[in-house]
């Protein structure tokens, strides 16, 4: 199974989703956001997830894994 790695997705008018996709999935989303017509079916880990390009304001991805307990590094 893909790495999967969790984003936020905002939209004019303050709402934020967050979800837990590929990078393939992020890539094809980020390349529908920058056409910015129509709408996008984002695969989540959840489901399928339809997308207002138009409405997207900003794609923020987490900078590092979370993690539960201690670690090494």
């Amino acid at each position: 199974m893909a790495e999967m790695k969790r984003i936020e997705v905002g939209f004019a008018g303050g709402q934020v989703m967050s979800a837990r996709v590929t990078d393939d999935a992020l890539q094809t989303l980020r390349e529908a956001v920058q056409r910015g017509h129509g709408w996008h079916d984002l695969e989540a880990e959840d489901g399928p997830v339809s997308l207002d390009t138009q409405q997207v304001v900003f794609v923020r991805t987490a900078a590092a894994a979370h993690t539960i307990g201690f670690s090494n590094k």
